[in-house]
């Protein structure tokens, strides 16, 4: 089922069809899924360049005085100042899929649409429930490793719904943001729930109106990155700013089996892999979008075949790693990444061996939440402060009663430190 929008006015276009039906009830059952294409990109608002009455990009409306001032805020007012409505593009196709939709046939659509993840459309509930992703596929891939073939043919039979209910445990309630909410937002909820897509949903009829990434919300940044001020911590290099992961880095080789890469995938909660050789070079990259190639091909039957033959399935022409080195700076980091268009970036040495990770959840983290103290780690650091401030402040209570009690009781100092001992 096809629905096309091409009203330029912005209520009409957030109604969706003209009926009081969300649009995917509309959906034929015998197709259970639904492509949503966009063709306009007006804000409620406005144009995207218009949210507060002004036709002036954002750079000519800043205040510089106030960003020199405190330049670290620089991309926090940016992202603060867009709303998720305006990165949606002029052009944007969304795959969904109902959970009555055949497992085979919603991984053959994902393949085929070159999408990464779809929302999935609950009918009996008529909401939205969760996200359907590869990360499900690969836990299903598991789950059924050792298993017999015809099992797993068996399943590929069964609908989403039935796959969800095998996935229970390891599945989450579908976070999602209002489209007039920031960009800001956008990536605190991002790095906070650790997740790599957040549905745009419309509080008004429900639809799910757009996909956000982290990937996205960077390209937008980049449509106005050289005409913000500059703040001078991009000039610095990562290994300053202390930017990425260091320490533990999950890699593969290229004779590893892949159930081996997919069991990396889950437990070390990582979305790629550096294929490196004998010495620790690295020489390729495994990612979890490759995974959806097996599906595709039917090739899911041999999971112990190594990553040498599994990269040997990658449908799309591969550039080679994109890669960085301590010293490079964090201006240098984000051009490559842009231009190369990938999720994270393999930080080497001299020598080409892999000393760490940089994902784009690190950059965009650093870049709008680090400066308000709002990035993961310094959110895990105050909460720790929290919880050992309230168990001092507890302790203090208890000796403060117990000191009230020996003193009614006619306990001496001497006493109390008696029976602090005995204890």
């Amino acid at each position: 089922a096809l629905l096309r929008r091409h009203s330029v006015d912005p209520e009409a276009r957030r109604r969706g069809n003209a009926s009081n039906q969300r649009s995917l009830d509309g959906c034929e059952a015998t197709h259970n899924h639904l492509y949503l294409f966009r063709d306009s990109r007006e804000s409620r608002s406005g144009s995207v360049r218009n949210l507060f009455g002004s036709n002036e990009p954002i750079c000519d409306r800043l205040d510089f005085e106030e960003l020199e001032e405190n330049e670290n805020l620089i991309y926090v007012k940016f992202f603060k100042f867009y709303r998720c409505y305006d990165l949606i593009p002029i052009s944007a196709k969304l795959v969904v899929f109902d959970t009555q939709l055949l497992v085979k046939k919603a991984f053959y659509a994902l393949v085929s649409n070159g999408v990464r993840a779809a929302p999935l459309w609950d009918s009996s509930r008529q909401e939205f429930v969760s996200m359907l992703t590869i990360t499900d596929f690969i836990n299903i891939l598991r789950t059924y490793y050792k298993s017999s073939l015809a099992k797993i043919e068996e399943l590929e039979e069964q609908k989403l719904e039935a796959w969800r209910n095998v996935l229970k445990e390891k599945s989450r309630p579908l976070i999602s943001i209002d489209p007039d909410a920031c960009l800001f937002e956008a990536i605190k909820t991002l790095v906070h729930n650790k997740i790599h897509r957040l549905p745009v949903i419309d509080p008004e009829t429900g639809n799910v109106i757009y996909i956000l990434t982290h990937k996205r919300i960077l390209k937008f940044l980049f449509l106005y990155y050289y005409d913000l001020p500059t703040p001078s911590y991009l000039n610095k290099s990562i290994k300053e700013l202390k930017i990425g992961t260091y320490e533990n880095i999950a890699v593969t080789m290229m004779n590893t089996p892949l159930i081996q890469a997919l069991q990396q995938f889950i437990e070390r909660r990582v979305s790629a892999l550096p294929v490196v050789d004998e010495k620790g070079r690295v020489i390729d990259i495994y990612a979890k979008f490759d995974v959806i190639n097996l599906a595709a091909e039917k090739t899911y039957g041999n999971l112990d075949m190594p990553i040498k033959k599994a990269l040997e399935h990658r449908d799309q022409y591969f550039e080679g790693v994109i890669k960085c080195t301590l010293n490079e700076t964090l201006h240098q980091v984000l051009e490559k990444i842009v231009q190369a268009e990938v999720h994270r970036i393999v930080v080497v040495d001299e020598k080409d061996l892999v000393v760490g990770m940089i994902s784009l959840s690190d950059i965009l983290s650093f870049l709008a939440l680090k400066p308000l103290s709002l990035d993961r780690e310094s959110a895990e650091t105050n909460t720790l402060l929290e919880e050992s401030g309230e168990e001092i402040a507890a302790e203090m209570k208890i000796s403060k009663e117990d000191n009230e009690s020996n003193e009614e009781n006619g306990s001496s100092e001497d006493d109390d430190r008696e029976e602090s001992t005995e204890k």
